[in-house]
């Protein structure tokens, strides 16, 4: 086993600032692959796609009448969804700005979407406890599956090849086994196959063993106790600032405290799917910030 050579520096170079969004930005997602561009959504109720390099707004995608909770881009980068106040997922074409579909069937707001890996069935999660399956290739608008075992909203999703891991605000997350059909749920108070990380509104966020529901670590030092709050391997966030932590001891990396870098709470982080030097950020502030390595370029 080759020798560790310790946690990688957070980038903390501010590249750019992108500004256009009207309130408070709730979500911004990377391109797959090369991930050339990301796209943002917000309190404005629109969905607005830039490039990150350069700072530029290329489309704006507006249909929403209330505001966008969560976007997934599918694995080609030709459509993404998005959902949010409206209680319908809207499907997305992303050269022509048009959505191919709209799909109701929540009963509140839906806070996260997120595609299989060929795009083919889209989950959406939602205020009314449940997570719903949409199979994009039918006609048929109903649900394929409904998940009802979640006893508050569902704040997050990811979908695997062969299960589903959700995160609800009645503090439990629930992996679901696709090939056995089983559940498990471990109560808490972005997987990596192996691991996830929970954050809770009691400032934690926890590192979970995705096949036996054991805490692993246990990370503390920012402050959270009214927002969903995305954590990322490497780096959590809260209250204007990006916090990082060691996966090994649980200790907060330096500059600890760090610095402000939002004027509001960061509502969320996302590395670049390749560069290990960028990552976003986007907050209630209004603003979504483009981070680098001083060497980035």
């Amino acid at each position: 086993m080759a020798p560790s050579r310790g946690p990688a520096a957070v980038p903390r170079t501010l590249h750019l600032t992108l500004e256009r969004h009207k309130g408070p930005v709730h979500v911004v997602r990377y391109a797959k692959g090369t991930a050339k561009y990301i796209l943002t959504g917000g309190q404005d109720r629109s969905v607005r796609l830039w490039n990150p390099d350069l700072g530029t707004e290329i489309k704006s995608y507006t249909a929403h009448g209330y505001e966008v909770l969560s976007i997934s881009v599918s694995h080609d980068n030709s459509k993404f969804a998005s959902s949010g106040g409206d209680r319908s997922v809207f499907l997305w074409d992303v050269i022509t700005g048009t959505t191919i579909r709209r799909i109701p069937g929540h009963m509140g707001k839906i806070f996260t979407v997120e595609f299989n890996q060929d795009a083919s069935v889209l989950a959406s999660g939602s205020y009314d406890s449940t997570v719903r399956m949409w199979d994009l290739r039918s006609q048929n608008r109903q649900a394929i599956q409904v998940l009802e075992e979640a006893r508050d909203a569902v704040q997050s999703i990811h979908v695997g090849p062969t299960s589903i891991i959700t995160g609800s605000v009645d503090g439990f997350v629930r992996t679901y086994d696709l090939r056995m059909g089983e559940l498990r749920s471990d109560y808490i108070g972005h997987p990596d196959g192996q691991t996830y990380l929970a954050t809770t509104l009691d400032a934690h966020v926890r590192l979970m063993d995705a096949s036996t529901g054991k805490m692993l670590n246990d990370f503390v030092g920012h402050t959270n106790a009214a927002y969903r709050c995305r954590a990322c391997f490497s780096h959590g966030e809260a209250s204007g600032k990006v916090w990082a932590w060691d996966l090994l001891d649980a200790a907060a990396l330096q500059p600890n405290p760090p610095p402000k870098v939002h004027e509001k709470v960061i509502t969320w982080i996302e590395h670049h799917p390749v560069e290990a030097g960028e990552l976003v950020t986007a907050s209630a502030d209004g603003t979504v910030k483009v981070w680098r390595h001083p060497t980035g370029g």
